[in-house]
């Protein structure tokens, strides 16, 4: 696994960033603190990023794919119109009952939509059309999940897919480890795909925007 970013950069790239509002501090503080698994959270400077990316599309609906404590589905519900809704999928229960928690808090709340379940199953059930789609999920999902809401996504729509350096490891010359080969094989795929244009982005574990033609 590799450094990708410096922990004096990270720091200064932090303090020029917008701060992430009183409910997202303690979301990212009960998550650093208590979640066996908190490198996962977005985080303050990708959170900022996915807000201003979703201020500036002000999307009528979004879909996000791995909701975990919920941090970046607040971070996008911040560019949702008065009527928008954003539809949040998490498998994990425990995970899920947190972010509800955390939901029920927010100004978005009544704009946010918390589906259980395998994404897998719950999205060809969903009939909206998304102008933004998150994918943050299980790493060897992620062509399933694209090809599945590619479809769902309105022409010049995005797609934002997180992870997309997996710590370094698909830089490596001969990729071992299972999650940086499925996302290595994504990026690839992606690469090849003459639907949608695209952009891979160093912010923090590397991000994918992607724009439906």
């Amino acid at each position: 696994m590799q450094e990708l970013i410096n922990n004096v950069a990270e720091k200064y790239v932090a303090g020029f960033t917008s701060p992430e509002d009183e409910l997202l501090a303690s979301i990212a503080d009960y998550t650093y603190r208590f979640h066996p698994q908190a490198q996962m959270l977005s985080g303050h400077v990708q959170g900022r990023f996915l807000s201003m990316i979703s201020c500036l599309v002000r999307p009528e609906r979004i879909l996000e794919i791995g909701t975990f404590m919920g941090y970046s589905a607040l971070c996008l519900a911040e560019g949702l119109q008065p009527n928008g809704k954003l539809y949040t999928i998490e498998i994990r229960e425990e995970d899920a009952a947190k972010a509800r928690e955390y939901f029920s808090k927010s100004l978005y709340n009544n704009k946010i939509v918390l589906h259980v379940g395998n994404a897998l199953d719950l999205i060809p059930t969903f009939t909206e059309q998304f102008d933004m789609v998150f994918i943050d999920a299980d790493k060897i999902g992620y062509i399933d999940y694209y090809e599945l809401t590619l479809p769902l996504v309105k022409p010049n729509g995005l797609i934002i897919a997180d992870n997309v350096l997996f710590h370094g490891e698909v830089l490596e010359e001969n990729i071992t480890g299972k999650n940086a080969i499925a996302i290595d094989r994504f990026n690839k795929h992606i690469s090849r795909d003459k639907r949608v244009q695209q952009v891979l982005l160093t912010v923090r574990d590397g991000i994918s925007l992607i724009r439906k033609l």
